[in-house]
């Protein structure tokens, strides 16, 4: 998920639709609006934001410090004119890249997905590594070295498993990073159905299930060793 700040509706509506069409949940807010919401924001809600995108609105400094206290998600300020000292001030404060408008939202999404390479975020052990790999570009997934042709949401599903690797994941972080935190029509318990058929589609290729999850403590992604360790053959009961 995308969260756009911007003191222009127009702006934040533009962005949000124009990644609504890549596929990319997003929501837009003011500066006075995004600063009290991402202040008071549950962790979990947090959690599932990919990126922020910071454009116009009194004190970016001030927003870019609350996020970097809540979150390590990558911060990209957009700029209608770039200088350098305004360049270089917004860095200063945990800014992680800076763009000048217009800007394709593919284009940012390939930014995002640097900064999150640079700063380590998907690091893999070398045997995962070379079984699944993502672009977050609009290119399929590679699969044991071939594209893995993945319907919209079981992509996303899989971009945050592996974003997140390390650690294992609730559903409900999974449902808001794939359908957005303000979605109130869909039931979150479409993810099991989603991680279902991932799953299907995964252990196809790859020749185990590299989804283990664990009843009350959520999803994460394992290599082929560590699901022999364990013994996870077959299909795991889905967390709840």
């Amino acid at each position: 998920m995308i969260v756009i700040v911007d003191d222009r509706n127009l702006v934040t509506e533009a962005f949000r639709s124009s990644f609504d069409r890549e596929g990319i949940p997003a929501a837009g807010f003011s500066g006075g609006d995004f600063e009290g919401w991402v202040e008071a924001a549950a962790n979990d809600d947090v959690m599932a934001i990919n990126a922020f995108l910071i454009g116009q609105c009194s004190r970016p400094d001030i927003l870019a410090r609350v996020i970097k206290r809540r979150t390590a998600a990558a911060i990209i300020a957009m700029k209608d004119h770039k200088t350098l000292a305004g360049t270089l001030e917004l860095f200063a404060v945990g800014v992680d890249d800076v763009v000048s408008k217009p800007c394709h939202v593919r284009e940012i999404l390939a930014r995002i997905e640097a900064i999150s390479r640079r700063a380590g975020i998907e690091r893999s052990r070398p045997e995962d590594a070379a079984a699944i790999r993502i672009y977050r570009d609009g290119r399929d997934p590679l699969v044991c070295g071939e594209p893995l042709p993945l319907p919209r949401r079981e992509l996303r599903i899989l971009e945050f498993l592996v974003a997140n690797q390390s650690r294992r994941v609730t559903k409900s972080q999974i449902f808001n990073s794939v359908y957005g935190l303000f979605d109130q029509e869909i039931d979150e318990n479409v993810i099991e159905s989603h991680i279902s058929k991932l799953r299907r589609r995964l252990r196809g290729r790859l020749g185990y299930d590299p989804i283990d999850s664990k009843r009350h403590l959520g999803y994460r992604l394992i290599s082929s060793s560590r699901a022999d360790a364990e013994g996870m053959h077959g299909e795991i009961a889905a967390a709840v």
